[in-house]
């Protein structure tokens, strides 16, 4: 049965994959641009080996899974998703296989690191697959399966909560179909409404579809290498910093705003606080602008006064919190010097709110610990006390609590271990450390060589593999992931 959900999977890539080639085909007769051929290979092995695995296999008159068995679907899924869409940059852009699968996992795992450069020149089709990659990871391949797909075998709660990772099941719907079907048209809304600001604007049709395809699932893939400082635009700056904080946030309080409960949106503490941060941010950015001393060389790096400086601090800002990554007109947060790197790379460890598409460690984590902490000061004052954790005036369970600092743990031990094999593989430590939070927050620009005006080309295909473990890991939350590794698992699952 687990190969059959894999083969449903597959072919749910496949349809996506038919999509970027009639894009293709579309420009083939209008351009002559021959890149199709590539995704129409892509399209059959993805439909090829789907189908084979589905029609092949047995169907069990017991179709639940454990645990165990979600964990282990899930996590594969990515890495095959990765293996079949890094196709067309081995075919067609000639990419060795350490860079194509690293483009591949940076896009589905929406951190929009990238290998690539020329990007304006590229065939249309290409890049479009590129934002419909991250446009699939930002809500999960999983999700749509469930959405769209009928079918009895994927529908397992174990499946859902181990890809929709900070999300309760009991959000939305109580059946998991539908609640899938409510998160993918309020996706597709706010995804139609982030491609209608762009079109208004300078852009085109076609980067204004690809831009809020990757704007919405806070991916950061660009159509152009300069991406957002291409179009030169002030409004384009101001609509992808709204978009960006929107699809920062819960998805499910959407829900509740859509049937009129808007008082659980504006009461909720994870909301609130992320937007307290965001706030504080800018506005220490802007003063770090003024007042900040400037590197020798780098004063063109840096916005102007007035607007401008704001304006810069709003976009930098949101596209770190929310782990987009796009790169404005004043973007070169390395350039600007130490301070400002910093509090980059503070933001990107944060990220964003629990079920959004956004990356890192999640606010509501951040809550919990803090609260966390400030009740051990307490016992320690008065032991006898009774003090319950609360977010949104909802106790928090403490085996939630105890898988909240664990998460924080393993985080920073991950940093460290990743700087450590960084460091031997040649990278100097600004940049290994950036490069390790970064992937983990699937954030994608880290800093030092890896900074927001270069890539990830000259790290050693062992690097890149790496990196693209540390993204998967990162976009599936850790425990999704790190449970492969344990030898109870595998033990369990016997």
């Amino acid at each position: 049965m687990k190969k059959s959900v894999f083969g449903i999977l597959l072919m749910m890539e496949g349809l996506f994959v038919l999509s970027a080639l009639l894009v293709s085909l579309y420009y083939f007769v209008t351009e002559g641009e021959d890149d199709w051929w590539s995704l129409a290979l892509t399209a059959v092995i993805c439909f090829g080996v789907g189908g084979v695995s589905k029609l092949m296999v047995r169907q069990d008159k017991d179709t639940r899974m454990s645990r165990a068995d979600s964990f282990l679907i899930v996590a594969l899924s990515w890495v095959v998703f990765s293996a079949i869409g890094m196709i067309p940059y081995i075919a067609y852009l000639r990419l060795d296989p350490a860079s194509a699968f690293f483009e591949a996992m940076s896009g589905f795992t929406t951190t929009g690191a990238t290998v690539l450069s020329g990007l304006d020149t590229m065939p249309h089709g290409i890049l479009f697959w590129r934002a419909l990659t991250q446009w699939m990871g930002g809500l999960g391949i999983v999700v749509f399966s469930f959405a769209l797909i009928p079918v009895y075998d994927l529908k397992n709660s174990n499946i859902f909560s181990a890809e929709v990772t900070g999300l309760g099941l009991d959000k939305l719907r109580p059946k998991i179909g539908s609640t899938a079907r409510r998160l993918l048209i309020i996706y597709i809304i706010l995804t139609g409404m982030c491609a209608t600001a762009y079109w208004l604007g300078p852009m085109n049709f076609y980067d204004a579809l690809c831009h809020s395809l990757t704007t919405i699932a806070t991916g950061g893939f660009s159509t152009h290498d300069q991406s957002i400082a291409y179009f030169d635009s002030s409004y384009i700056e101001w609509t992808a910093s709204a978009f960006m904080l929107a699809a920062s946030v819960n998805f499910s309080l959407y829900y509740y705003l859509s049937v009129r409960r808007p008082k659980v949106m504006f009461r909720n503490e994870e909301m609130l606080v992320f937007f307290g941060i965001v706030i504080f941010s800018i506005t220490f950015f802007v003063g770090l602008f003024y007042y900040a001393p400037v590197l020798p060389g780098s004063e063109q790096t840096i916005p102007q006064q007035g607007w401008e400086t704001v304006r810069t601090a709003v976009f930098h800002v949101s596209t770190i919190i929310s782990s987009t990554g796009f790169a404005g007109k004043y973007c070169d947060y390395v350039a600007w010097g130490g301070v400002f790197s910093m509090l980059t790379v503070a933001i990107m460890a944060i990220g964003a709110c629990a079920g959004s598409t956004g990356g890192g460690i999640k606010v509501v984590r951040i809550i919990v610990c803090a609260k966390s902490v400030m009740k051990e000061f307490l016992l320690q004052l008065h032991p006898r006390a009774v003090k319950h954790i609360k977010v949104s005036g909802i106790v928090v369970e403490d085996a939630r609590v105890r898988r909240a600092l664990a998460f924080i743990f393993i985080y920073i031990i991950m940093v460290i271990a990743g700087m450590l094999v960084f460091g031997l593989l040649g990278l100097d430590a600004e940049t290994s450390i950036g490069s390790c939070i970064s992937m983990l927050s699937n954030v994608g620009p880290g800093t030092g060589s890896a900074g927001p005006t270069s890539n990830f080309m000259h790290v050693h295909p062992i690097g890149k593999c790496i990196m693209s473990f540390y993204m998967l890991v990162g976009r599936l939350e850790i425990y999704t992931v790190l449970f492969l590794f344990m030898p109870s698992f595998w033990t369990d699952r016997k």
